[in-house]
């Protein structure tokens, strides 16, 4: 199958689709197990705008679960997809995850459609702060606040105790003083904004082949760009961990790990005694 995958992509530089499998090995888990069921169920954008108390919870969860968040780093599956860029099998990456990772691997042409944790915007001033300052911030108006939990999320959260949340300082903005800063990401229950939807779709409409991997497509925000693939009638290849919900819209299918999957990817495509590094 991935000899069926590699002849697909001789055609020109597929369009890639990711989701948060490709992260996993970089420490930072997918919200769903294999089976396609949710782990995980990360707070839902209504509930961050409803109340201080909900985003006080979120940014004491958010604030321990940065430190491990961040120190995240590309992985080999990351490398690989940049190896198949420098190639010229892959063109631009449209991503679901709010990591940096690939940008981080060397990977060009990036679309965030979920955003970026180290960008936050004030829901009331639309004031902007860099999260690392923001952290070191929160640092300082938290001293010794920490605690232990092996749970990071792919939205850089963690689950912590009720007397951890209520000692909490959650931050306020620099410009007007409110407690409305979000991180600038979609939340469950929010929308992509239309026109980066429709840049993504043109993405899509211009691609020859679409490589969707680590997603299993469950909501709509990525698996959109899957349909709109297979109405245009051009291959779709899918590698990821279990079964997707794009299964029956897709010609090449590799239920796997990835890296393993992408380094004979990148070996079929190779030009003979060319380097990987």
């Amino acid at each position: 199958m991935i000899e069926d995958i590699a002849r697909v992509l001789t055609a020109g530089p597929a369009l890639v689709l990711t989701g948060a499998g490709m992260s996993t090995d970089s420490g930072i888990p997918d919200y769903r197990g294999p089976d396609g069921t949710r782990k995980v169920t990360p707070m839902h954008l209504s509930e961050f705008v409803a109340s201080s108390e909900a985003r006080q919870r979120y940014w004491a969860r958010s604030f321990v679960g940065w430190r491990r968040f961040h120190a995240a780093r590309p992985n080999e599956g990351h490398h690989l997809v940049t190896r198949l860029q420098q190639l010229e099998r892959v063109g631009p990456l449209i991503t679901q995850n709010v990591d940096g990772l690939h940008q981080g691997a060397g990977t060009r042409d990036v679309v965030e459609l979920h955003g970026n944790l180290v960008e936050v915007v004030c829901l009331t001033c639309g004031a902007r702060i860099d999260r690392r300052v923001l952290d070191e911030r929160m640092s300082r108006e938290n001293p010794g606040f920490d605690a232990d939990s092996d749970e990071i999320r792919p939205d850089g959260d963690v689950r912590l105790d009720t007397v951890d949340v209520e000692r909490f300082r959650a931050p306020r903005c620099g410009e007007c003083g409110a407690d409305t800063l979000k991180p600038d990401v979609v939340f469950f229950g929010g929308a992509v904004a239309k026109p980066l939807v429709e840049h993504c779709f043109e993405l899509t409409d211009a691609a020859p082949s679409l490589l969707v991997l680590g997603s299993s497509l469950q909501v709509m925000s990525g698996l959109r760009f899957v349909r709109r693939a297979a109405k245009r009638g051009i291959p779709i290849a899918l590698v990821t961990r279990g079964p997707s919900r794009g299964d029956h819209l897709v010609d090449h299918r590799v239920d796997g790990e990835l890296a393993p999957s992408l380094r004979a990817l990148v070996q079929a495509v190779e030009p003979a005694g060319a380097a990987t590094g």
